[in-house]
């Protein structure tokens, strides 16, 4: 983050409380993105994060598009993101579909499901996990 008058400038937070953070390969893009969510939206940011790279070891990580991206370490594209809206956080499985059992919200991709994430919901660790590791073994999406 900048420095501006010798204090870090915060980011910008765009529609639903969603940051505004610099394209970036790596953890600390993603670790900014965390840090620059707003109220309980951060908890759940950190929790995703946790449990992302409990469930897949060497997980790759950027931010692009002011949204988190993970991937497979053996392999290109991603197969997860997360964005900040309003009422909740939405996590994004890009091959959802083939998930076992698909994750509950339809997109207008057959192939992409999502998760909401509500204030004062916590993440079902052991269903997030099962989620993130067979979504990691799928092809990922170029981006």
């Amino acid at each position: 983050m900048s420095e501006k008058g010798g204090a870090a400038a915060k980011p910008v937070l765009l529609s639903g409380g969603n940051p505004q953070i610099p394209k970036g390969e790596g953890d600390a893009p993603v670790q900014a993105y965390i840090a620059a969510m707003p109220g309980w939206k951060q908890d759940i940011g950190r929790a995703l994060d946790t449990l992302i790279v409990g469930a897949v070891p060497g997980v790759r990580k950027a931010v692009k598009w002011n949204t988190p991206l993970y991937g497979a370490p053996d392999r290109e594209g991603w197969f997860l993101s997360f964005h900040c809206f309003d009422r909740y956080v939405k996590v994004s499985f890009f091959q959802g579909g083939s998930l076992e059992p698909a994750p509950p919200v339809k997109s207008k991709y057959p192939a992409v499901r999502y998760a909401h994430v509500h204030e004062g919901e916590e993440v079902d660790a052991g269903r997030f996990t099962d989620w993130v590791q067979q979504a990691a073994a799928l092809p990922g999406e170029k981006m």
